[in-house]
């Protein structure tokens, strides 16, 4: 029997009540679903970057890249799900598969701490800024950011083991998430200044999405305790939650943000003169 110390809580529960059927299965169909949505958007932002003028492409390159991790990094937790747990014919249920590795949702915090930074950075490529320093705020995103995912990386370890280092972690992350919210506020509010009310839309539309979606993360996050300690969605409800929570905040902020930039630097460009459609050679 493996010693479980410092594991996620999905492992817990596999290891004592395991897995229903439909549970496994859906897991399993979350994760293989964000990591093809991912590789979706890889191809929507390489090929639709022509369509914005040269001086805000980088936002479109970053969501590519962002694309590349995320596909890669999710493909890697799937994989970790199939191989962790296993089926008991006798019980008719999937438990933790002695012989494999052990389920970690640190593939996600491994993924976010290479995209948060440059999901915050693209705006910047998109926006321009009436009173804020680049520098400073461009500083502000990459600090927060990544003492944001590390600070969440290391309380999730705890999440079972020991809850007051896990409520103590997850508060330190709380603080940087707070401050990259009010600095994005800040942002999109100074990049609403003197541009086409449609544009302005688009901007209210992404904070509004950036809000919901950086929301689900604490959520998923706290989703073992949400109803109470050692009780509430310490099951397989609760992995079922986390698991389809994360994805949803995934694509929300990842894809669906970078399409929305995208339609601002559209908006912009032809403001600016450039029109792809308009190009003799659509090049």
């Amino acid at each position: 029997m493996k010693k479980l110390i410092n594991a996620n809580f999905e492992n817990y529960i596999g290891m004592t009540e395991g897995y229903s059927e439909m549970a496994y299965q859906i897991v399993s169909h979350t994760l293989t679903l964000g990591y093809a949505v991912m590789l979706a958007g890889l191809f929507y932002f390489v090929l639709t970057l022509k369509t914005v003028s040269p001086k805000y492409r980088m936002s479109n390159i970053l969501s590519g890249v962002v694309m590349v991790s995320a596909f890669l990094l999710l493909y890697a937790q799937a994989g970790n799900w199939t191989s962790s747990f296993q089926f008991d014919q006798e019980a008719g249920r999937y438990f933790l598969n002695s012989d494999g590795d052990l389920f970690n949702n640190g593939y996600r915090y491994l993924n976010w701490l290479i995209d948060v930074p440059m999901l915050l950075f693209q705006i910047l490529f998109v926006v321009s800024l009436t009173k804020s320093n680049l520098k400073s705020i461009r500083n502000q995103f990459w600090f927060s950011g990544a003492l944001m995912i590390i600070t969440g990386y290391i309380g999730q370890f705890y999440e079972v083991s020991n809850l007051s280092k896990f409520f103590i972690w997850g508060a330190i992350s709380t603080a940087f998430f707070v401050h990259i919210l009010w600095v994005m506020r800040k942002v999109i509010n100074e990049g609403k200044e003197g541009i086409p009310s449609k544009a302005k839309s688009i901007m209210n539309q992404i904070w509004i999405l950036f809000l919901i979606s950086w929301f689900l993360y604490p959520g998923a996050y706290l989703m073992p305790h949400l109803l109470g300690i050692e009780g509430g969605f310490f099951n397989e409800s609760g992995v079922v939650g986390r698991q389809i929570t994360y994805t949803v905040a995934d694509v929300c902020s990842k894809v669906i943000y970078g399409v929305l930039l995208g339609r601002v630097a559209t908006i912009l460009s032809k403001e600016d003169g450039y029109d792809y459609n308009e190009l003799p050679t659509n090049a």
